[in-house]
């Protein structure tokens, strides 16, 4: 199909690295240990006329992840973890009505969030930061951070969503680079309490009003993260960086090669569309796309399909090693649903105070905060796209795959979750950004022949608007608020959905 890879190829990567998930050792940030390991078993991941063998553990759906519980290894990026406390005003209320930090000196940060013991718990109240900025020495004024995130995560009953290294937590904030801070965590009262329902403003309202507090959650901590540098390039045996290398036809193993196991997993599961250790994956032509459906999808396409794929032209896509992920962090058995019936559209709420140069240590962020402080295994989202339009893969496991993500609690199988970086309940989203939401899923819904602008049915995993098992109809590109109540994707992107489905069934020629 293309030049740079023969259709014989294959890449075999060693022995699957031990992924820690335990974030370092700063200010006690221990998770509880779950004293299990993970099995390795290859696995061959066909790819068209093309086959990778991947030692790796890989689990189904259905099937269980286990987490390793390996100290981190010294890597790029810090954590630092830091107990919240009753405020002076507050410490005579059994329970705390409102928690937090007063000013502080810290290590260098970029991106807030406060997490707590029970992922089931819910904080009901208002959770604000104030940040010193690096280099000019000013604090900012109080920001919000969004504290409806439970929303955002694997099913219930899944292995990832049960699991015993997952928090409660907000969302994260990206605050820029900092080196002071200042939090205060307020509980809501009982007539001030606001449901997750989606609002007229799009963001959730804050406490007001007099009675019944509704208790913080237990064990509240704040998280600052420091997405650190991008990961280091893998290596060829002469100790030379080469971050495009390629396989060759003769076998070359992943140790030959010099590569990380993880690396290569994370990088010849898209070889089919880009080669080994790529920084993107380019964007082709409709004439390509085509082409490449009939590789990618071979007899699952019908006659129909065959004559008139109905696929949009492949977007250009920065790949995982393209924003720098580090791919010791996350687990590393790749988990697959059966197919892509559905796209949902969410927002970050990291706050839209970025540049697009930053976005790749925002996403770095992002992961790292998935990962290290709410306990995932990988970051939830499958796509990222950010306010100049370009798209970025998310949870590893290949773009062209229906990766199983966490993304919309209780329809996370059969679909994928695209976050557009920011907040967007007043502030309207780029023409950019939206145009990028089209052009991804006119490929990634047209490669399983799905129709933007049709609606399709997905059966619930359980969640706050519809029970576990029942048959929902949705649209085939959808808000993170039309599975679960949220105010997600905020109202100004939410109302642009159907600008992008329009423009998603025209770059399939519909």
């Amino acid at each position: 199909m293309r030049g740079f890879l023969a259709s014989s190829i294959g890449v075999t990567c060693a022995a699957a690295l031990a992924l820690p998930l335990t974030p370092p050792a700063v200010a006690a940030t221990a998770r509880p240990a779950l004293g299990a390991e993970v099995a390795t078993s290859a696995r061959t991941v066909a790819m068209g006329a093309r086959t990778v063998a991947i030692s790796a553990p890989v689990v189904t759906a259905a099937g269980s992840a286990v987490r390793r519980t390996d100290a981190e290894p010294s890597v790029s990026g810090s954590t630092q973890s830091l107990p919240l406390a009753p405020l002076t005003h507050d410490r005579t209320v059994d329970p705390p009505t409102e928690q937090g930090l007063p000013q502080q000196d810290v290590r260098p940060f970029s991106l807030v969030g406060v997490i707590w013991d029970d992922p089931n718990a819910e904080l009901h109240g208002r959770v604000q930061v104030r940040t010193r900025a690096v280099g000019t020495g000013n604090w900012s004024g109080w920001q919000d951070v969004e504290t409806h995130n439970a929303e955002h995560a694997a099913d219930p009953g899944t292995a990832e969503g049960t699991s015993a290294q997952v928090r409660g937590s907000t969302a994260p904030l990206w605050v820029g680079e900092s080196d002071g801070v200042e939090v205060r965590v307020t509980a809501a009262t009982a007539e001030g309490r606001s449901e997750k329902t989606p609002t007229g403003s799009g963001d959730p309202a804050q406490p007001s009003g007099t009675g019944v507090v509704s208790p913080l959650p237990a064990g509240l901590r704040l998280e600052l993260v420091d997405p650190g540098d991008p990961a280091p390039a893998p290596e060829d045996p002469d100790g030379i960086s080469r971050p495009g290398f390629l396989a060759t036809e003769t076998g070359e193993t992943a140790e030959a090669l010099g590569a990380s196991g993880a690396d290569t997993a994370a990088s010849a599961v898209n070889a089919e569309l880009a080669p080994l250790g790529a920084t993107e994956i380019p964007e082709l032509g409709r004439a390509e796309t085509e082409r490449e459906m009939s590789a990618l999808r071979g007899s699952e396409l019908t006659q129909e399909q065959r004559a008139k794929p109905h696929i949009g032209p492949r977007p250009r896509i920065v790949t995982r090693r393209g924003w720098g992920a580090n791919e010791s962090w996350r687990e590393k058995q790749f988990t697959y649903t059966k197919r892509v019936k559905a796209a949902f559209v969410h927002h970050t709420a990291t706050g839209a105070k970025y540049t697009c140069k930053q976005v790749p240590s925002l996403i770095r962020g992002i992961y790292r905060y998935h990962v290290k402080s709410m306990g995932w295994r990988d970051v939830g989202y499958n796509f990222l796209v950010d306010k100049c339009g370009n798209i970025y893969e998310g949870r590893a496991g290949g773009a062209a795959k229906p990766v199983l993500g966490a993304h919309t609690r209780g329809f996370n199988s059969n679909s994928m979750g695209i976050a557009v970086l920011g907040s967007y309940g007043s502030a309207k989203p780029s023409g950019a950004a939206v145009r990028a939401i089209a052009r991804l899923t006119a490929w990634k819904l047209g490669l399983f022949g799905v129709n933007p602008r049709a609606k399709t049915y997905l059966k619930s995993g359980g969640g706050n608007l519809y029970r576990k098992g029942k048959n929902v109809r949705l649209n085939t590109i959808s808000g993170h608020r039309d599975g679960y109540s949220t105010a997600c994707p905020g109202l100004q992107l939410y109302r642009k959905l159907g600008t992008a489905r329009a423009a998603a069934a025209r770059y399939q020629g519909r």
